[in-house]
């Protein structure tokens, strides 16, 4: 708004003083005329092409980083020095100029990514609203962060279609009701008829499963022919908790060696120690946490194939938790329940995973 400035594009863009008390078609006119002629629009396309070049480069920097989940200053400390040092050592120091006008501050990237995800959801709110036939809909409440995980199932271009819809967080209470809430507004936001919904699929939780307040409750109040799954996935964990009390008798000491070993540093420092001098395939046990029930046969795994050494290290170090370990009958189940949860575990794994569903898992 600088008045030279100003002056500048009234007598570049419109004729300066001979524009006066003309009309505006004529105006246009004489800018096309000076455009043509003239050097400034050829200019200002290149600065353009260049700027759009610049652009997506930017997008897909960002990109790479909500990708691989690392924080946005990496952005400008360390890839961008790094890619500047590249070219710079194998192209020159032109290339290295161009690279430094590359916008990837922490900002930049941060806005880079949030027009990205709208961009996506975008895209995922128009193929719903095409959709040939009613969508499915999985709910996954991350209950330490109160952050229910909405993935949807719908028809593209004749094929299942699955993609990842929205993530929100629950400020306050984590009931049926605010569950509902969050999913119905967020239809209600992106002009989507809660009606599309032909399926759900939870994890089983009780305020997700409950047969009066639940979250499939209030569902099938709005669409009554709603159909509601529990996830098998979530149904192995549930088989799990009830195992027969001999396999439970040997499953809770072996989760507690375990946690004597691993869950104490200079135990943990010790044994590895003592692995590494008999020479064992492996020298570290594995966590077991009831969050990380998927892994538990590998744990499982990992103990047994250690029993021999982990014998020995508790009765150098004068453990009452070596007692079951010199039980036959306890090694044996040992290796049973080592067997049952590792098959349980990679026929988990093998059904994860973009467009598996029921049909393709059987």
């Amino acid at each position: 708004m600088k008045p030279s400035k100003l002056q500048e594009h009234f007598i570049n863009k419109h004729g300066g003083k001979e524009s006066e008390g003309q009309d505006p078609e004529t105006l246009k006119t004489k800018k096309a005329r000076f455009d043509n002629k003239g050097t400034l629009l050829n200019l200002t396309k290149s600065r353009s092409t260049q700027n759009k070049q610049l652009l997506h480069a930017s997008y897909r920097v960002a990109y790479r980083i909500a990708k691989s989940k690392k924080p946005h200053t990496e952005a400008e400390s360390f890839i961008k020095p790094c890619a500047m040092d590249m070219v710079k050592i194998v192209i020159g120091d032109e290339a290295e100029k161009k690279l430094q006008q590359i916008p990837l501050s922490n900002n930049v990237i941060s806005t880079r990514i949030s027009d990205i995800s709208e961009d996506i959801l975008g895209q995922v709110v128009l193929c719903l609203k095409a959709s040939p036939v009613k969508i499915s809909d999985e709910s996954t409440d991350v209950s330490n962060c109160s952050q229910p995980i909405v993935m949807v199932r719908y028809v593209k271009d004749k094929s299942v279609v699955e993609d990842f819809l929205f993530c929100a967080s629950l400020k306050t209470t984590t009931t049926a009701i605010d569950v509902f809430e969050l999913v119905k507004n967020f239809f209600s936001e992106n002009g989507i008829d809660l009606q599309m919904i032909g399926s759900v699929c939870t994890d089983g939780a009780p305020s997700r499963l409950g047969n009066r307040s639940g979250f499939a409750a209030l569902m099938k109040r709005e669409i009554p022919t709603l159909q509601v799954t529990h996830c098998f996935l979530h149904r192995h964990a549930l088989a799990a908790k009830t195992m027969p009390a001999k396999l439970k008798q040997t499953l809770d000491p072996s989760v507690k060696i375990v946690n004597f070993i691993r869950g104490r540093a200079l135990n943990h420092r010790l044994f590895q120690s003592f692995c590494d001098e008999l020479a064992s395939d492996h020298s570290v046990l594995l966590y077991h946490t009831e969050v990380r029930w998927l892994s538990r046969g590998v744990v499982l795994n990992r103990f047994f194939s250690l029993h021999v050494e982990i014998k020995s290290f508790l009765r150098s170090r004068k453990s009452d938790l070596v007692t079951p370990l010199e039980s036959p009958e306890f090694i044996q189940m040992l290796a049973y329940i080592s067997d049952i949860f590792l098959q349980l575990n990679q026929s988990s794994t093998s059904i994860q995973g973009r467009e598996i569903h029921i049909v393709k898992a059987c």
